[in-house]
């Protein structure tokens, strides 16, 4: 039996554009005016007209309000899920503003057996 490993092969490098070398297309990278800046997303050449404009705001609108309302649950949930947490650590309940006074109840006992 031969021992013979295999190279193992790598893909080859992608083509060079037409013109030289490649430059990534980042955010912010490149030139000062926004044309060949490479952003994702474009600023319009134009002012869109009024109905896109309301179809943009109302679409807005409703993205915040399904992110308001998404944190307010996730908030409220997260406060019940402490609350039960330290209900069973503490074995009752966790609030001392709604629990029984205890520490009257025994002072009070404990000045009439003084008295």
């Amino acid at each position: 039996m031969a021992n013979h490993q295999e190279k193992p092969t790598t893909p080859p490098p992608p083509p060079q554009p037409e013109g030289g070398v490649a430059r990534p297309r980042l955010p912010g990278g490149g030139s000062a005016h926004g044309g060949s800046a490479g952003y994702p997303n474009p600023p319009d050449a134009a002012i869109p007209d009024a109905a896109t404009l309301r179809d943009q705001w109302r679409f807005a609108v409703r993205q915040y309000s399904r992110w308001y309302s998404h944190a307010w649950g996730t908030a409220i949930l997260a406060g019940a899920a402490f609350f039960a947490l330290g209900w069973l650590v503490k074995g009752s309940n966790p609030l001392p503003s709604r629990s029984e006074p205890q520490h009257d109840a025994n002072s009070k006992s404990v000045a009439k057996e003084e008295n």
